[in-house]
Order: structure tokens, then C-alpha cells, then sequence
């Protein structure tokens, strides 16, 4: 009778476990039908904000644009021209269960009022516009954000000059696509709060969800994710690639930031190889940098442009 209850029992964890870990991969990985409201305040007020940027930007009358991944999936964007033909674009790459215009139209009037560059938003796979049944993570969207670079250099010509610029998991994706060889057209990257690794960052989540550590349920859910996505969490590795980083790098982190823990900002910039700096933004939470600090925020990223983007293309115009 005991090896029975012995027997049940085990049983009983093994399909809780397996349970578990494909509820984990549906919550993390496959699109969400619809995006949930805010419940605090303080992001109730972010989203009040976001919908004035969102009509200013489509008050500027943006381009509609796409191109077919590489798994042949049509990714959208919304392209924004220099207002002087400036041959300087910037792609920014929006964070998890987010989209192009929510997360980067309060910076419209920084990169293309102030510094007139180029403006591409695209919506990540999954996300947005964008087609696609599972997240990327990272790991499939910085080969996407590659195919936005093709296509700019395809239709401007090759003398053209980017920024990568991405926010959580956008940052990740910047991070990954700078060390993947990316087009010499390709100049600095900003990464703002992205985290070390897809998995380190998912255990985390998962810990705060359910109250203690579960990476065995986390494993079996990145098993799930390689089969039916076609990547493991430990493939979005930011930090174990760093090493083959091209570009400098301008780490942006908030220093309350629980969701992408600060240390992983720490610990990107001091494991980075090339040209580096880092602004940490005193009690911004994640994501919240740029609000919690615009004027700090911008005079970091024009002296970084300073420093590592040549000027003498800056005022030239497109052909």
C-alpha cells in the first residue's frame, strides 16, 4: 500500500510539473489574444502619456512598412523621414507585450524634431502589427531587426549611418543583433534596462509569480519553447555574447528596476568588451528611465553620438 502512495505521489509532482512548465511557456511565449489594463497608477499615468505621444506621431503622417522575416512572417513598422533628408536613422526596438509607437513615440520629439535622424518603429513578431504566434525574445527578433537593416541600406544606399536603440527586451534584441556581425552601416547601440539572459530573467519572473525558485519548470518550458519556436531561453544569452559585440554600447538601467534587476545592468557593462558607458537612472523602475529623467537621458545619448558616430555624414542629404 505504501509503494502505491509512494507511486501516486510522484506521479501526482510529475504532472504538476509538466503542468506547470507548459503553463509557464503559454504565459511567456505564445501571443497574448489581448493586451490586459494597467491596474497601478503609476502606469495608468504612463498610458495617458503614451496615447498623447502615439497622436503626435501619427499626427506626422508616418509610413506604413513591412518585410517578410526570415521564417517568412510580415513584420510592420511605422517609418518616419528626417525632416532634412539626414541620412542618420535610428530603429528602436520595442520591450515585451509592447509595441513600437507605446513604447518609443515620447521619443519622436528628441530623435526627430531635435536631432532630425531617420525614425523606424517596427513591431516585434508577436507583437503589435506584426504577425507571429510566438515570442521571440530576443533571440529570433535581433535577426528580424537585422532584416530592418537590410531593408534601410536597401532602399537609402550603403553610406547611410544606425542607431539600435531597444527598451527591456528590445535592449536584449540590440544587444544580441550587435553581436551577429552586424552591416557596418550599423554604428552605436543603446540599450536601455535588457537583461542578461532569457532565462536568467524568466527564473527571476517566475520567482516573483509563484514566491520561490522553479528553474527546473523554467528548463522544461525553454524544452517546450525549442520545439515549438525553435529556441531555448539559454540561446537569448546577451551576456555570454557580449564578447563578440562590434559597436560601443551605452547602458541605460533604472536603479529600482526589480523586473530586469539592476545588477543585470551592472553586469552587462562590465562584461562588455567594446567602447562602453553607462547611465544609471537613480529610482527609475523598469523602464522608466527616460520618464523619470528625459533631460539626463538625452544629454547621454547625444555625448555618446558624439563620441562614436562620425559627424560629417550628419547634415548631408539623401539621394
Amino acid at each position: 500500500m505504501l509503494l502505491y502512495w509512494i507511486i501516486g505521489i510522484v506521479l501526482f509532482l510529475l504532472i504538476g510539473f509538466l503542468v506547470l512548465g507548459y503553463v509557464a511557456f503559454i504565459i511567456t511565449i505564445v501571443r497574448p489574444k489581448a493586451k490586459k489594463p494597467e491596474q497601478s497608477e503609476y502606469k495608468k499615468a504612463r498610458e495617458l502619456i503614451r496615447a498623447k505621444n502615439n497622436e503626435y506621431l501619427f499626427s506626422l503622417n508616418p509610413e506604413d512598412v513591412s518585410i517578410k522575416s526570415f521564417d517568412g512572417l510580415t513584420l510592420k513598422g511605422w517609418f518616419l523621414p528626417a525632416k532634412n533628408q539626414n541620412r542618420r536613422f535610428v530603429i528602436c526596438v520595442h520591450g515585451y507585450h509592447c509595441n513600437g509607437p507605446d513604447e518609443f513615440s515620447h521619443m519622436v520629439p528628441f530623435y526627430h524634431d531635435e536631432l532630425d535622424y531617420n525614425y523606424l518603429l517596427p513591431d516585434d513578431r508577436a507583437h503589435g502589427r506584426s504577425e507571429g504566434k510566438y515570442i521571440g525574445f530576443g533571440e529570433l527578433d535581433h535577426k528580424d531587426v537585422l532584416q530592418w537593416v537590410d531593408y534601410l541600406i536597401n532602399r537609402f544606399g550603403k553610406d547611410i549611418e544606425i542607431i539600435l536603440h531597444g527598451i527591456s527586451m528590445g535592449a536584449a534584441t540590440v544587444m544580441l543583433a550587435n553581436s551577429d556581425n552586424p552591416p557596418d552601416q550599423v554604428k552605436i547601440i543603446i540599450e536601455d534596462c535588457g537583461f542578461t539572459c532569457a532565462y536568467e530573467v524568466i527564473c527571476n519572473t517566475l520567482k516573483d509569480m509563484i514566491k520561490f525558485n522553479a528553474p527546473l519548470v523554467v528548463s522544461y518550458a525553454s524544452l517546450i519553447c525549442k520545439h515549438k519556436a525553435g529556441y531555448s531561453f539559454k540561446d537569448a544569452d546577451c551576456l555570454g555574447k557580449l564578447k563578440k559585440a562590434k559597436n560601443p554600447i551605452l547602458f541605460i538601467h533604472g536603479s529600482a528596476d526589480t523586473f530586469v534587476p539592476t545588477n543585470m545592468g551592472v553586469r552587462l557593462f562590465e562584461a562588455c568588451t567594446v567602447p562602453k558607458e553607462l547611465l544609471l537612472v537613480e529610482g527609475a523602475v523598469h523602464a522608466y528611465s527616460y520618464y523619470d529623467a528625459p533631460k539626463e537621458y538625452q544629454a547621454k545619448v547625444k555625448n555618446f553620438i558624439s563620441l562614436y558616430m562620425d559627424d560629417k555624414s550628419k547634415n548631408t542629404e539623401l539621394s
